[in-house]
């Protein structure tokens, strides 16, 4: 029996375990999105733009651990992904992105919608394909899904000339026969094995550990690696922003979150410590800020499946290249059981005298809105972030203690990037409640995305901490740049609960704190899109912060 190349892909998917995909239909795709219409076992979620579309794919990969898949046409259709994807690539989050392309005879020639996609994605792709030969396509889609989720996971590009997508070919098991394994990183380098033993040494010696976690302990499933090789050696933990809900929230071992805008505890101890155990963790500035200061005092033992990112920002004395998973395992089976000491007691006395804490203003403050959430769900949901002041906060106050359960754009800092991801997250099957929170500037950046929530009644709720400006920006230029607010104060006042009433999804606005709980309780209780208008205090700042080209136990506390 043959099939047409398009019949082929949906097949291909299929055997890759995909059963949702997120898109946007256009020309150059006609051909596969006609093979969709009586596809079974396939859901396809429509999007209003394809950058939303690529920011949902990139939701719904790390709510589920799964890759995600991007179905779009050529030119702009194409070039709307790419902040997705460069949001992705950063983060090493898996996806499959495929797009429509001209015919073969017409490439190179500035066809209608011709873009060349591969040139534009290559620095922030791990692999991009065009497919010449029908025959190629199912292995190019299974070459795809193995690139993306092996070793440092990352976004690939698939883009399949419209000539291809009509082209057919006789079927076989390579389309029906059982899927091949994808993507196993359970690997540790042979250089990492000699240097083991040197790890083991300086953490059965060392006096004052700290354990510095990044994403690649949710990304590589260490969590529960990571928790049992804590409680063992008596070691605090801190997180990176990526890393929250890879360690237990409520653990007496954990710090808080470290670097520019980390509890004063965390940047003490990697001040302080004499051994810094960094765990799928790349010492981005955000973390270190002036890197001469960074754990000055540490020998730095460094974990990590990437071999470009051990000693790229930092020296490193024990680099361990290889999967965090089975490294972590190694480690806890071969350091010592060591008792708590002065160290612990230090570092409680430090989360004693200086938890996170703000100043009450006479309007509605973001952080007591996040802290209210958390009181509510006890951390039971799945929280999505834009960026900005929203994003610092429910990284400061709200507690995560599984993993998967924040998502957020940590590398590339992308505004407009949490609904999409929210909705992603919420076709992930997991059987949590999706929050997203947003400021009213990132929110307005992919608002359009309201559409498809109402769409698909997806039943999450969007809180807009909304302060009519562009609150971090704003921050710094009051503290920086002589409070010269250029272009950062909005006038114009926008009732975000209305703009959700012209969807049909439910609205409600909220101005004092005896009000939050209510709204709250009541948009976690529907089984429908909900849109909270959280009019917050302009001038409220996130605090604590690390001034720029400071070492990070330099703090600003207000």
């Amino acid at each position: 029996m043959k099939l047409s190349g398009a019949k082929i892909l949906l097949k291909s998917l299929k055997k890759m375990g995909v059963n949702v995909l997120f898109g946007y239909p256009g020309g150059q795709v006609l051909p596969i999105y006609d093979a969709l219409y009586d596809e079974e076992g396939l859901e396809h979620i429509l999007t209003a733009h394809e950058q939303g579309a690529t920011h949902a794919a990139d939701g719904y990969a790390r709510a589920t651990g799964k890759v995600g898949v991007v179905l779009v046409t050529s030119g702009p259709g194409a070039t709307n992904t790419v902040t997705g994807i460069a949001t992705a690539f950063r983060d090493s989050v898996p996806l499959v992105v495929i797009t429509g392309q001209v015919p073969k005879s017409l490439i190179g020639k500035a066809a209608f919608q011709e873009v060349d996609i591969l040139g534009i994605t290559t620095p922030i792709t791990k692999e991009r394909f065009i497919v010449n030969d029908v025959k190629e396509l199912p292995s190019i889609v299974e070459k795809a899904f193995y690139i993306a989720s092996e070793g440092r996971k990352g976004p690939v590009v698939i883009d399949i000339p419209k000539d291809i997508q009509v082209s057919e070919m006789e079927v076989d098991s390579i389309i029906y026969g059982e899927r091949k394994n994808q993507g196993k990183n359970s690997f540790v380098d042979d250089k990492c094995m000699e240097n083991i033993n040197k790890a083991v040494e300086l953490i059965n010696n060392c006096e004052r550990p700290l354990i510095y976690a990044g994403g690649g302990i949710i990304s590589g499933d260490a969590s529960k690696e990571l928790l049992e090789f804590s409680e063992k050696i008596k070691s605090p933990v801190t997180c990176s922003l990526m890393a929250l809900g890879g360690f237990p929230g409520e653990h007496e071992n954990f710090t808080g979150m470290i670097g520019m805008h980390g509890t004063r505890c965390s940047n003490f101890a990697a001040t302080k410590s004499d051994l810094l155990i960094a765990i799928g963790a790349r010492f981005s500035d955000r973390v270190t800020s002036k890197t001469e200061g960074f754990a000055p005092g540490a020998k730095i033992i460094h974990i990590d499946i990437d071999q470009m990112e051990i000693g790229k920002n930092v020296r490193v004395d024990v680099p361990l290249k290889g999967d965090v998973k089975e490294i972590l395992t190694l480690l806890n089976k071969r350091v010592q059981e060591k008792s708590s000491n002065n160290w612990n007691s230090r570092i409680q006395e430090c989360k004693e005298n200086y938890p996170l804490k703000y100043e009450k203003a006479n309007a509605l403050c973001g952080q007591f809105v996040i802290e209210k959430l958390y009181e509510i769900t006890k951390g039971d949901c799945i929280i999505t972030t834009e960026v900005g002041q929203n994003q610092i906060w429910a990284a400061q106050y709200f507690k995560y203690s599984t993993p998967r359960t924040l998502i957020t754009s940590g590398g590339l800092g992308t505004m407009g990037f949490g609904l999409g991801a929210a909705i992603g997250a919420s076709f992930g099957g997991t059987g949590k409640k999706v929050i997203n929170v947003a400021g009213d500037g990132s929110f307005k950046m992919n608002s359009t995305e309201l559409v498809t929530l109402a769409k698909y009644k997806v039943p999450m709720v969007q809180l807009v901490l909304n302060n009519s400006c562009l609150g971090m920006v704003r921050q710094w230029q009051e503290m920086f740049y002589n409070g010269h607010y250029s272009h950062t104060l909005f006038d114009e006042d926008i009732d975000f609960a209305k703009l959700g009433q012209v969807y049909k999804i439910k609205g409600i606005t909220i101005t004092k704190e005896e009000e939050v709980e209510d709204a709250l309780r009541y948009a976690l209780g529907l089984n429908e899109p909900v849109i909270i208008d959280c009019k917050i205090s302009r001038g409220e700042k996130v605090f604590p912060m690390v001034a720029p080209g400071a070492n990070i136990d330099d703090m600003i506390f207000e």
